[in-house]
């Protein structure tokens, strides 16, 4: 028979969930890569960013902008702390990659197969997607 015989305590064991954990991780990479090309590509004007831009009737100038933007947004996504910074650069992709959607959209400028509004909306998901997995040491 066995008995506690004094003020004897039960540790908890703490299971992380490793494959929500790896989920969480290569999206996130996968978004922050993605994203980070992408602004680099835009303060750099490299490829067609100055077409894209210009056809849909933007000034060149927002390239620089949002590139800028871009480059933050995965900056906080990525370092850890900043539970609240990490909440306002997801929506700010979120809300940066369905507006350059709506404005092709609203340009008639589809691209090829409709790229032009596929690419952003997946980025899009991608954000969303890392923003439903993070930890909880992530969240606010």
């Amino acid at each position: 028979m066995s008995s506690i015989t004094g003020n004897e305590r039960i540790a908890k064991v703490v299971t992380r969930p490793t494959g929500r954990n790896f989920a969480y991780w290569s999206i996130t990479i996968i978004l922050a890569f993605s994203i980070t090309l992408s602004g680099i590509g835009q303060l750099m004007r490299y490829g067609g960013n100055v077409e894209l831009v210009t056809t849909i009737g933007f000034p060149l100038y927002i390239t620089n902008i949002l590139g800028g933007w871009k480059l933050l947004g995965v900056i906080a996504i990525v370092i850890p702390g900043f539970p609240r910074l990490k909440e306002w650069a997801y929506s700010g992709i979120f809300f940066l990659m369905t507006g350059a959607a709506l404005s092709h959209a609203f340009a008639n400028d589809y691209g090829d197969y409709g790229f032009h509004m596929i690419l952003p909306l997946f980025y899009a998901a991608l954000s969303i997607a890392s923003w439903a997995l993070r930890p909880k040491s992530r969240k606010l």
